[in-house]
C-alpha cells in the first residue's frame, strides 16, 4: 500500500511505450474497485494513437500533457442498465484511484484529467473516440514512464480529525 504515499500527478513522460501487460494490469486494478450495488458501470478505452492523444489533449486547458503521453486510458461509464445511476461517478472515481495506485506500483506515472461532469468536455471526448450513445466519458488518465521523479507531500493534518463519542 505504499503507493498511497508515493503516488503523484505526472505530466511529463519519457518517450517510450508502456508494455501491454502493464496496461492490462492497470485496468484490472480499476475493475477490482467496489461499486454501488455491484453495478460495475465501467468500460475502458486505451488510446495510443498519436492523433487521438493530441485531440484528447485539447479537451480542456489542463489536458495538454496527454499529447506527449505514450498512452491514455479513458474510463467511460454506461448510462443504461444501471439500477443506481446516480452513483456511477463515485464508482468511476474509485476505479480511477485504483488504476492510479497500480500505475505507481508498476513504476509508471500518470495524471487524472477530469472530464465528467463537464458536459462540453464529455461531448468532445465522445466525438474524439466515437463513443456509442450508451457510454459517457468520465476522465482521461494520461500515463507513461515519468520523465522525472516527484515526491508526494505529507498531507496528514490531525486538526481535520473529529471524534464523535
Amino acid at each position: 500500500m505504499s503507493s498511497i504515499y508515493t503516488r503523484v500527478s505526472v505530466r511529463q513522460f519519457e518517450d517510450r511505450p508502456v508494455e501491454p501487460e502493464k496496461i492490462t494490469e492497470i485496468i484490472r486494478a480499476g475493475m477490482q474497485a467496489p461499486s454501488c450495488g455491484n453495478q460495475q458501470p465501467w468500460e475502458f478505452y486505451v488510446v495510443t494513437n498519436r492523433e487521438k492523444l493530441l485531440e484528447l489533449s485539447k479537451s480542456h486547458k489542463y489536458a495538454s500533457c496527454a499529447a506527449k503521453a505514450p498512452v491514455a486510458i479513458v474510463p467511460v461509464y454506461r448510462k443504461t442498465g444501471l439500477w443506481l445511476p446516480e452513483y456511477a461517478h463515485i464508482d468511476m472515481s474509485i476505479a480511477q484511484e485504483n488504476m492510479w495506485l497500480m500505475t505507481d506500483e508498476l513504476g509508471l506515472g500518470g495524471v487524472w484529467l477530469g472530464i465528467a461532469p463537464q458536459q462540453e468536455r464529455m461531448a468532445l471526448v465522445r466525438n474524439i473516440l466515437s463513443l456509442p450513445d450508451n457510454l459517457e466519458a468520465f476522465s482521461i488518465f494520461a500515463l507513461g514512464y515519468p520523465a522525472r521523479k516527484n515526491h508526494q507531500e505529507d498531507r496528514f493534518d490531525e486538526n481535520r480529525i473529529h471524534y464523535v463519542n
